[in-house]
């Protein structure tokens, strides 16, 4: 007698295949995985520059947007927060992510469900394919806002809007220009900070 398949689902994870759950919890501390649409990726971890500009671009939007010092607050930011997103479900680590406060007014106690608002990816040379054609893109499915994506080694950063039909560049900025990059146009962004070591 064949055993029930819903019987053998994890809990944690119904939507997903044993062999997927696995490779996922099982990842050593070296990798970054992830599963999306059922399949799992696994990347070597940020390097020093990547991180630093991920965690400079926190540091710089975190006082005036998360916690409303000299800027309109009302945002929870996260760095490398683990998002669970949909039913399988999508298990992804932004660089940055972001929540207007009034959708995550309490701090979950693990991996987040709630679709962010904004999201940041920092692009390297190990994670710019799985970025550009597999996260960006589920980003959208799921209905995040706004995605950022930063080259620490061009120097550049990219913010893009979400629309109907996809993804709408709406500034493009490199170097050590000064921006206003929307959602968080109402305070100043210089981009020098974040690649300064």
């Amino acid at each position: 007698m064949a055993s029930d398949p819903a019987g053998s689902l994890d809990p944690e994870f119904p939507g997903l295949s044993a062999e997927v759950i696995a490779g996922y919890r099982d990842a050593p501390a070296t990798v970054l995985a992830e599963v999306i649409a059922g399949t799992l990726h696994t990347m070597p971890r940020p390097r020093p520059a990547h991180q630093r500009a991920g965690g400079e671009l926190h540091g710089e939007l975190r006082g005036p947007f998360d916690r409303g010092r000299g800027g309109p607050g009302g945002w929870v930011l996260l760095p490398e927060p683990e998002l669970r997103l949909g039913d399988l479900p999508d298990v992804v680590i932004p660089d940055v992510a972001g929540w207007r406060r009034e959708r995550l007014p309490e701090a979950p106690a693990g991996a987040i469900a709630v679709v962010p608002d904004w999201v940041c990816e920092v692009l390297s040379d190990s994670t710019r394919r799985h970025d550009l054609t597999v996260k960006v893109p589920m980003y959208f499915r799921h209905g995040v806002g706004h995605a950022w994506l930063i080259d620490a080694d061009a120097q550049t950063l990219q913010v893009y809007r979400r629309v109907t039909d996809g993804w709408l560049l709406v500034l493009a900025a490199s170097g050590d220009d000064a921006v206003r990059a929307e959602p968080f146009d109402a305070v100043e962004l210089d981009l020098a900070a974040l690649w300064r070591w």
